[in-house]
């Protein structure tokens, strides 16, 4: 989930890697700070995320050496957007929220399909529950909020798909991104089982 604010951005996702019905791992990492500006949120094939995330840090350090101007939020988005365009014949299967602060503090959110189609939005979900997520963040977002309240309503967000999606869960991982800075944040999330 991504939830743009008056001053900041937050994301947060689940823990659960799944493939179909399977659970490979109740630990896995799908929030990443990119920078002290920026962060971003896949849902997706692992391999391809944690690949994706590799080759896009190195292409921003590069950038950044190369011109000496920070980077924007969408100049992110946009080469990540090329990245994942020049694979188009065997695509990254992901779909990506990148959001931050641009050096003017400006926040921005922006949405990324596997091909890389970028579009803006106020916010947004990605993965199996995002049908799921869209409710509660369409009913509870408003255009004034603050970034603790964001934050609080991307959790909220992925809490809801956990209850009514399979391949949502395991606990949460979430950025705010503000002019203070980057806090990360996680919650567990209890697995209970019954016996009887």
């Amino acid at each position: 989930m991504g939830v743009k604010a008056g001053d900041g951005v937050a994301l947060a996702t689940d823990r659960r890697m799944a493939y179909g019905t399977f659970i490979m791992s109740r630990n896995a990492r799908k929030v990443f700070r990119i920078n002290d500006r920026i962060g971003i949120v896949f849902a997706g094939l692992y391999g391809d995320i944690s690949g994706l995330v590799r080759i896009l840090r190195a292409d921003l350090r590069s950038y950044e050496l190369t011109t000496g101007n920070p980077i924007t939020t969408f100049m992110t988005a946009k080469r990540l957007s090329l990245i994942m365009y020049s694979y188009k014949m065997l695509p990254f299967i992901v779909e990506t929220i990148v959001a931050g602060l641009d050096p003017d503090g400006t926040p921005r959110l922006y949405v990324l399909d596997s091909l890389g189609s970028i579009t803006e939005e106020p916010y947004a979900a990605v993965g199996t529950g995002a049908t799921i997520a869209y409710g509660y963040l369409e009913a509870n977002y408003r255009e004034d909020l603050s970034g603790d309240e964001a934050l609080q309503i991307a959790v909220n967000a992925v809490k809801t798909a956990i209850v009514r999606d399979a391949g949502t869960g395991d606990g949460i991982d979430a950025l705010l991104i503000s002019k203070e800075g980057v806090r990360e944040e996680s919650v567990k999330l209890r697995v209970r089982i019954e016996e009887g």
